[in-house]
């Protein structure tokens, strides 16, 4: 019997590790993207594989916190002129997400993705050969403002949530990352996150590693798809597999909707700023109150966060990498860098009001589902990849995917 071949549209790290389950089980793999693998969001991402995030983000507690937020020049969050009305909609539903009995439900259903996360990856990077990809060392949540019993309650709720987490006092964090300000009030301690020196790398070299198992990798935007999983590409190209995984981040809901499926798919878009100087951290440090991360990577330091709503194609506005500078340097005093200096990076986060990504098959039986990862896409890769590829061979998954169907909207 010949093996199935199956068409994966998407070269970002959904695609690519689905790409080595599915390559692993014994599919003939075509991965199709229209750009060099890992050039996506998966480029541009903090690399930070963020297990300790199983809050959604439709937490009630930010309502009070927007319009402060967009009057703030350098703050988190910005709706781009003009784009308030489009984005209205997905605004709607986020808020719908906020009721404590949906909060429960996306909470449940976040964890049992990211309590998988580590040990998933590890597995998949071992298999391959990329151990090193993935560096564990933890993670902290840094305080400038908070009051300590602030802190001390949000580390409870976290250990609560079934998240390994201690909270350090001042003197113990700058024992753990002496280089970090000294205005710092305290910190909570993720001892059970990771993170990796180099995303785009990674995605690299699974990459090749994927097409020395004959693996085949074709560039195109793809405009088309039929229940079939039939392709059809920007230039004309055709192809047909036996089956077809819509893997495609951001650009994901087009797609969908030819299948007959209407996703409240946002492209809400993240920034980053890439230093060449080194920052001394030997882990990912996010800011509670100024919405940022940094982490150290093989290349330098790299500042990264901010959502802004403007459209999946608008511009990137470079200021909104800028401001990242300025956050960087209030908890790294020591980051020699004058602005306008450092790589300028804009990308999308393929993002659903409810926080949870599309993981699943649908009505048409030959085509799967794997997108709208928001901000976990690194961390839930691998689990993600794991759980449609039992689901594809016909296996009972792990977990249950019912809260991750497409029917769900």
């Amino acid at each position: 019997m010949e093996r199935p071949h199956t068409f994966i549209i998407g070269a970002g790290i959904i695609g690519l590790t689905q790409a080595w389950i599915l390559s692993q089980a014994g599919d003939r793999v075509t991965v199709v993207d229209r750009d060099e693998p890992g050039r996506g969001a998966s480029f541009g991402n903090a690399g930070h594989f963020a297990t300790e995030q199983v809050f959604p983000l439709a937490d009630p507690a930010l309502l009070p916190q927007v319009p402060a937020m967009l009057m703030d020049p350098l703050g988190p969050f910005r709706i781009r002129g003009g784009y308030f009305l489009k984005a209205l909609p997905w605004l709607m539903r986020f808020v719908a997400n906020m009721t404590p009995a949906r909060r429960r439900h996306n909470q449940a259903a976040i964890t049992a993705l990211n309590r998988r996360a580590m040990e998933d990856w590890q597995g998949v990077l071992a298999e391959c050969g990329q151990s090193q990809w993935l560096q564990q060392q933890g993670s902290l949540l840094v305080y400038e403002q908070t009051a300590i019993a602030e802190q001390q309650r949000q580390a409870r709720t976290f250990s609560e949530a079934g998240v390994i987490c201690d909270w350090l006092d001042a003197a113990q964090l700058h024992q753990l990352e002496p280089g970090l300000s000294s205005t710092l009030s305290g910190a909570l301690w993720f001892p059970e996150t990771g993170h990796t020196l180099d995303p785009y790398g990674g995605c690299q070299g699974l990459m090749q590693t994927l097409l020395q198992r004959g693996v085949r990798f074709e560039r195109g935007l793809v405009t088309a798809v039929t229940p079939e999983a039939a392709i059809t590409l920007a230039d004309g190209r055709q192809f047909h597999g036996d089956r077809l995984v819509v893997a495609a981040g951001a650009w994901s809901a087009a797609l969908a909707a030819q299948l007959g499926y209407r996703v409240p798919l946002e492209a809400e878009r993240g920034y980053h700023l890439m230093l060449t100087q080194h920052s001394g951290l030997r882990r990912p440090v996010s800011s509670a109150e100024r919405k940022f991360i940094i982490t150290p990577m093989a290349a330098g330091t790299r500042l990264a966060g901010t959502v802004e709503f403007a459209g999946r194609d608008a511009p990137m506005n470079p200021r909104r990498a800028d401001i990242l500078l300025h956050q960087g340097k209030a908890l790294l005093p020591q980051l020699n860098v004058r602005q306008g200096q450092g790589e300028r990076w804009m990308g999308c986060r393929p993002s659903l009001p409810d926080s949870l990504p599309v993981i699943g098959g649908c009505h048409h039986r030959r085509c799967f589902f794997s997108f709208g990862h928001q901000h976990l896409g690194l961390t839930q890769a691998a689990t993600s990849a794991r759980l449609l590829g039992q689901l594809m061979a016909g296996q009972a998954t792990d977990i249950d995917l019912a809260p991750f169907a497409i029917g769900r909207f």
